[in-house]
């Protein structure tokens, strides 16, 4: 549960700001449907965060449990300066919805945007940390939804009250927090 519970909260945090959250703030506003945005957010975040597990359950059969320790912490800390520093969106991400419709531009542009992001990098790190790729791949979508869905629904108007700095800062602590326990040996339990 705890994987759950840890990969929902880092991710959530983490996207707020992230370029994927600006994808759907600018998809909210120029298509208006929010349901198929909503259903193309879930989808492309289902298969790429399930790839990431999968090649985070891979990383820990395939790399002896010290080296996974110091890689997978200094992912982690990785992670936590990188959170810091703000995305920005190329609007040819957006460009998209004229071949394939609002849930077809959705599915594909969250899915490249999603390819070796943060959040992608970060599931890989928590799938192999953790050794759950189900309950780190099932934290991480709702992490994802939990962010983006109001991004959706609200718009422009809560990114103009949200405190960014403050989140990146949380999210970056978490991150450091986690890299620095996996090196200080908190996983040796879970066998790295």
């Amino acid at each position: 549960m705890e994987s759950l519970l840890v990969s929902t909260g880092v991710v959530a945090l983490a996207e707020i700001g992230d370029k994927t959250q600006l994808l759907a703030f600018i998809l909210a506003a120029r298509f208006k449907k929010p349901l198929p945005i909503v259903f193309g957010i879930l989808a492309a975040t289902i298969i790429n965060h399930g790839l990431a597990g999968a090649l985070g359950t891979w990383i820990t059969t395939s790399v002896s449990p010290e080296i996974l320790r110091w890689v997978l912490g200094a992912s982690f800390i990785g992670m936590a300066v990188w959170t810091l520093i703000p995305d920005k969106i190329e609007d040819e991400e957006t460009q998209v919805a004229h071949k394939f419709g609002v849930f077809g531009a959705t599915l594909i542009t969250f899915f490249l945007a999603e390819m070796g992001d943060k959040t992608q990098i970060a599931t890989v790190a928590l799938a192999a940390h953790y050794g759950a790729p189900l309950m780190v791949v099932g934290g991480t979508t709702l992490g994802m939804l939990i962010a983006d869905v109001p991004a959706v629904f609200i718009g422009d108007k809560l990114s103009k009250k949200i405190p960014m700095k403050l989140v990146h800062s949380i999210a970056a602590a978490v991150f450091a927090l986690l890299g620095f326990a996996t090196l200080m040996g908190a996983g040796s339990k879970l066998g790295f």
